[in-house]
């Protein structure tokens, strides 16, 4: 444990924002769950909903520095190919 008071506050503020880190990923990783599962169920309606919600999420997730620009735009044109498969078929 640091001895300096502004390195105590350092310690104190990084551990703040990791646990906010850790959750708001695990928020994005169970967006993009419930968008495969809706899809593997092949419920289209779902599926809509849940492709909506995990966009939003990435796209926060990259102005919050969660993730990079890239990794979000391909996550979400993944999901968009998914549900296009998805729309066609049923």
């Amino acid at each position: 444990m640091p001895n300096i008071k502004s390195a105590i506050k350092r310690v104190k503020t990084t551990e703040k924002r990791r646990l906010l880190n850790a959750s708001q990923k695990s928020a994005l990783r169970t967006a993009v769950k419930s968008f495969e599962a809706a899809a593997a169920s092949s419920d289209v309606e779902k599926a809509k909903q849940a492709l909506v919600i995990a966009s939003k999420k990435l796209d926060k997730a990259v102005t919050k520095g969660l993730i990079h620009k890239n990794a979000a735009a391909r996550k979400k044109s993944r999901l968009a190919k998914a549900f296009n498969a998805l729309s066609k078929q049923g």
